[in-house]
């Protein structure tokens, strides 16, 4: 069931404000967007593929040296590919989805009757004539 007019302009007001008042945490739970790092989820793989055939072969040979090197190996492999890069660490905090999904030169949508009514009685409430 979609939500009203009224219930969007709210639940928009909502994240703004999270977004604005926030940041850090919103930073912090959202993470980035964008999806996997393909590169770091190969090289992790790689190397956790090479922890488990020195772990086979550590056993095999009965070298229990070799054996904890490639558990040690597969560990990192899987922990390298499952964190992110701090590349991206110095990046400002996220943009309003909100504001980002306008361009630059476009308006706000035309708002309706109820809306502009529901503007007005807040401005009102505000003191803003």
């Amino acid at each position: 069931m979609p939500l009203s007019e009224q219930e969007q302009r709210l639940l928009e007001e909502m994240e703004r404000n999270l977004y604005r008042n926030d940041a850090d945490f919103v930073q912090a739970v959202g993470g980035r967007r964008g999806g996997v790092d393909y590169r770091r989820l190969t090289i992790g793989v790689l190397i956790a593929l090479v922890g488990i055939g020195a772990l086979i072969a550590g056993v095999a040979l009965q070298i229990p040296v070799v054996g904890i090197l490639g558990f040690a190996a597969m560990f990192a492999g899987v922990l390298f590919s499952m964190t992110r890069s701090r590349r991206g660490a110095g990046q400002p905090s996220p943009v309003d989805p909100v504001d980002a999904a306008r361009r630059p030169g476009q308006s706000r949508p035309k708002a309706g009757f109820m809306d502009r009514l529901n503007d007005r009685w807040d401005r009102r409430q505000d003191g803003q004539g």
